[in-house]
């Protein structure tokens, strides 16, 4: 009897499936495709008219104790912008590095991203965004620029104290500086961050986080930005025909 009423049991109790194998045949694990980030397509299509438009409509939202008079001292002359909208591609991370080199072709002074200049703290190109996770997100893309003498660099505060990163700074040759406008203000304040090889701003503005916002969208990002853009050591190069900085919106 007891044989019969183990028999049975087994007969009724849920059996085991067997396990699905998660590896390829190859053996190597699959990996999941990523999914596309959210982007605001319209910024692509507008041109350096509609993008200074648009930063001082912006400007105007969030300068709320400012005056007219201020207001205006605070402006983006649009041909301190370059024209984008011919880009064809999605503003997508991945498709940043091809979108740099696609405009530093028409710069004749540093067609050659990779290439840093002499001077430490001097990089070439600064790009601009609003959080440090996201910094780090574009600074990983931007590695295809990183040479033994030139380092894209990560400049934001999150993890890394004002004192080492202007140490680092201060010692590294630099061609592509990738961080948050606050950060990078400290860095100028403190000496160790350059300028005088500066060449172009790249502003990270398609770019939407979780909320749907830009970085042209929160005030605690748009204010730092444009105190950083409207630094008369930038100003002054906006119309210059000598040595100009470019503002560049991916």
């Amino acid at each position: 009897m007891k044989r019969k009423r183990e028999l049975a049991e087994s007969d009724t109790a849920p059996r085991s499936k067997p396990k699905e194998h998660s590896e390829d045949p190859s053996g190597a694990r699959r990996k999941k495709v990523a999914s596309k980030e959210d982007i605001n397509p319209d910024i692509g299509m507008m041109d350096n008219r509609l993008l200074a438009d648009y930063v001082a409509q912006r400007t105007k939202r969030f300068g709320e104790d400012l005056s007219l008079v201020e207001l205006e001292d605070v402006h983006i002359p649009e041909s301190a912008i370059v024209d984008t909208s011919g880009w064809n591609r999605e503003r997508q991370t991945i498709n940043l590095p091809d979108f740099l080199t696609h405009f530093a072709q028409f710069d004749a002074r540093s067609t050659d991203l990779s290439l840093a200049p002499m001077q430490p703290g001097s990089p070439h190109t600064l790009v601009l965004t609003g959080a440090a996770l996201r910094a780090a997100e574009l600074s990983r893309v931007l590695r295809k620029f990183q040479k033994k003498d030139a380092t894209v660099a990560k400049l934001f505060a999150k993890h890394i104290k004002l004192q080492d990163a202007t140490a680092f700074v201060e010692k590294t040759r630099i061609n592509i500086g990738v961080g948050t406008p606050s950060r990078i203000i400290d860095l100028i304040a403190e000496g160790a961050l350059r300028l005088e090889t500066l060449e172009r701003v790249v502003i990270d503005c398609s770019f939407l986080d979780r909320k749907k916002r830009n970085i042209f969208d929160m005030k605690e990002t748009q204010r730092p930005l444009m105190q950083l853009l409207n630094k008369e050591s930038f100003k002054l190069r906006y119309t210059t025909t000598g040595s100009p900085i470019k503002l560049i919106f991916y």
